[in-house]
């Protein structure tokens, strides 16, 4: 392995869990996150803004940012009526996601997981015909905070249902930070993914990151000084930081095409963002130690 791919998830899964911020801000970070090396961004999320307030000038922040042609943005929906809206926006990679378990399912999205699935299922041929693709994010994947353990079997019945109604790709959330490197395995001995997104809320996400590069997943969500996490899902702070798992990627002789000091830069920007320090150990490590 020599390449691994990095969405860089700060802009929407970040700042969705913090208090709002300002449109500016939201551009600046984007902007400063294109300029790293990334190859893709998920921009923004098109949802209720009574649900996700912090989300609500989607429309605002996506008209205003500097596009790299070298970035794939994506956006993140819930239901029919996002999809219609991120492709009137123009976006080509939409996201939508689905929780492995139902009580989850039901506080993110009000609604069951099996109703969900009705609802992808009407919405792949919207986002076809408009040229555009699919990604299904099983959320809770390694675990539930309401339900507990999640089985690998759930998790693989939901991934055989959207194959089949022509999701084009797969990943798998582990929402509440609850994967360890065994549970990985379990569930990727089952059923694979294209793409992992791992929390750090018990701090074992890049011993998970690191499992499954060993078990041949190459594409991961990371987020800039590890901000973000589910305001639906209790403790789930602190996804993977992208600063740390770059430095490891690189330290071990994997490229992710990322220049990790303007990385550092784009981190530092959303601690000044959000106002407080954020739990990236590079971040936190000096100027001598941090970068390969």
């Amino acid at each position: 392995m020599t390449f691994v791919s990095i969405r860089e998830v700060a802009p929407r899964d970040g700042l969705q869990n913090e208090d709002p911020v300002p449109a500016d801000a939201k551009v600046a970070l984007i902007d400063a996150l294109g300029r790293t090396g990334v190859r893709r961004i998920e921009a923004v999320s098109f949802v209720h803004p009574k649900a996700i307030p912090q989300m609500a000038d989607a429309d605002e922040v996506w008209s205003r940012i500097e596009r790299n042609p070298d970035v794939r943005y994506s956006a993140l929906i819930p239901n029919t009526r996002g999809a219609q809206r991120a492709i009137a926006a123009g976006f080509r990679e939409i996201e939508v996601v689905v929780s492995a378990s139902d009580t989850h399912n039901r506080r993110n999205l009000n609604r069951s997981t099996e109703e969900s699935l009705d609802d992808i299922a009407g919405l792949i041929p919207l986002v076809h015909d408009a040229g555009a693709t699919l990604e299904v994010i099983v959320a809770t994947s390694f675990g539930c905070p309401f339900e507990g353990d999640i089985d690998p079997a759930r998790v693989a019945g939901i991934v055989a249902r959207v194959r089949a109604d022509g999701a084009d790709r797969i990943a798998f959330g582990d929402t509440t930070g609850m994967a360890t490197p065994r549970r990985v395995r379990d569930l990727l001995s089952e059923v694979r993914p294209d793409l992992l997104h791992f929390h750090n809320t018990r701090g074992t996400g890049l011993a998970n990151i690191l499992t499954a590069l060993e078990l041949g997943v190459t594409e991961f969500d990371a987020s800039a000084g590890g901000l973000g996490g589910c305001p639906y899902a209790p403790g789930a702070s602190g996804n993977v930081a992208t600063e740390e798992v770059v430095h490891m990627l690189h330290d071990m002789g994997i490229d992710t095409g990322i220049d990790l000091e303007e990385l550092i830069k784009a981190a530092e920007l959303a601690e000044k963002i959000v106002g407080r320090p954020l739990p990236s150990g590079v971040l936190r490590a000096g100027p001598r130690t941090r970068v390969v």
